[in-house]
Order: C-alpha cells, then sequence, then structure tokens
C-alpha cells in the first residue's frame, strides 16, 4: 500500500483580526486549504480581499489569530520570531513585485546575500552562480540592479529566491511591474522551475491570465474563499 503524500502546506480555520483603533477588521475568515508538494498554485482576489494576508501568513511573515496552520507537517503558527526567521530562510523563496535587490552590489552579491543569513559560506559563491545560470543570467552577474532591465532584475530576484533549494517558492504579483512579454517570460521561467526542482509555486496575482497558467485557482473575496478551481 502507498502511503498518502502530505500536503506541503495545510491551513486549519485560519483567522486574522486587525484592531484599527476600536474596531476590529477581520482580514482572514476561516481559510482553510491544502497545497501538495510541487503544486502549482495561483491566489486570486480584488484588492482588499485578504490575498496579501494570506500570503503572509504561509510564508511565516505573519501568524494568524486563530487556526493551524502545518508546513511540511509542522505546525509553525505558535513558533518564535527566530524559528520563523528560520523556515523562511531554509524552505520559502519569496519573489516581490518590487524586485527588493540592493542596488549597490551586483546580481551576483544579491543571490548570495540569503546564504550570508543562513550562515552558509564556504560555497555561497558557487551556489549563486549557478542560481543565475539556472535564470539565464550566467552573463550578467557583475552587473548591478541599474545596469539590468525589469525583466532582468526579477530574475535575479528569482535566482535569490532559489538559491537555499527552498521547498516553497511564493511569488507575489511577479509581473505587476513588467510589460506583457517580459511577464509572461516571468511565468514561463516560474512555471519551469517548479516543473524542474518540484518546489511548489504559489503566485499572488490579480491577472487572470497568470493564474490560468497554474494548476489550481484559489479564489478570496472579503476574506474567505470563494471557490478552488481544478
Amino acid at each position: 500500500m502507498i502511503a498518502a503524500i502530505e500536503p506541503v502546506i495545510q491551513a486549519k480555520d485560519l483567522s486574522k483580526v486587525y484592531r484599527m483603533g476600536e474596531v476590529d477588521v477581520h482580514a482572514l475568515k476561516d481559510i482553510s486549504l491544502h497545497i501538495k508538494r510541487g503544486e502549482s498554485v495561483a491566489i486570486m482576489g480584488p484588492s482588499g480581499s485578504g490575498k496579501s494576508t494570506l500570503m503572509n501568513i504561509l510564508g511565516c511573515l505573519d501568524r494568524p489569530t486563530s487556526g493551524d496552520y502545518f508546513l511540511e507537517g509542522v505546525e509553525v503558527s505558535g513558533l518564535s520570531d527566530d524559528q520563523l526567521a528560520g523556515i523562511r530562510n531554509q524552505k520559502i523563496g519569496f519573489v516581490f513585485q518590487s524586485f527588493n535587490l540592493l542596488q549597490r552590489t551586483s546580481a551576483l552579491a544579491n543571490v548570495e546575500l540569503p546564504l550570508n543569513y543562513a550562515s552558509q559560506p564556504t560555497d555561497g559563491r558557487d551556489r549563486a552562480a549557478e542560481a543565475l545560470r539556472a535564470v539565464g543570467l550566467e552573463n550578467r552577474m557583475k552587473h548591478r540592479p541599474a545596469e539590468l532591465s525589469g525583466g532582468e532584475q526579477q530574475r535575479v530576484a528569482i535566482a535569490r529566491a532559489l538559491v537555499n533549494e527552498p521547498a516553497i517558492l511564493m511569488a507575489d504579483e511577479p509581473t505587476g511591474n513588467l510589460d506583457s512579454k517580459a511577464g509572461q517570460e516571468i511565468i514561463n521561467l516560474l512555471l519551469k522551475l517548479n516543473q524542474e526542482r518540484d518546489a511548489t509555486l504559489i503566485i499572488i496575482t490579480h491577472d487572470q491570465k497568470v493564474a490560468a497558467q497554474t494548476q489550481r485557482i484559489i479564489q478570496i473575496r472579503d476574506g474567505m474563499l470563494e471557490e478552488n478551481q481544478l
């Protein structure tokens, strides 16, 4: 008998409440979902729907007010800040709309940065170079962000997300600052890495064309799941 594969992400009844003066704002309301290892998923919703709040919790950047969140079988919502930082560094690679690159350092140094935080300097330069090769920037390693196009800067950000070989790639509006051609190239690259590396890919987006290229779409509105499309 073959054992069932445990989801890489499993959330049950997640809620998030923010206190705004004397008013409680319910950003998430009893969200339950699971995401399988190696799956590509889009989380969609209008502005203010709660999709960014959900991403922050799934990415261990924030904690739920209530509910349970298991990452690779480990309940993480009650962990300390240092423990959450360690999980983010080891298990999750983030790609943001605004690239978040250090402007005064090379592409190679930007990609190497997470390894320095993880105290893994011995082969950091080689691993960073390999990550840049994986995203097609082997000839741009010494260039600073200002010397790169928007699409190339996002590729550097993806290489930085890959360098620790995370179980999950989490991309928050990764095409938002790019033209349609460069944006599609980035989505193609993320899907390629998802397939080749068996890394779970979660894309937060409002773009239906982007979402349609993933295996599953999770719709969120007013802090609640609307429907899952298989």
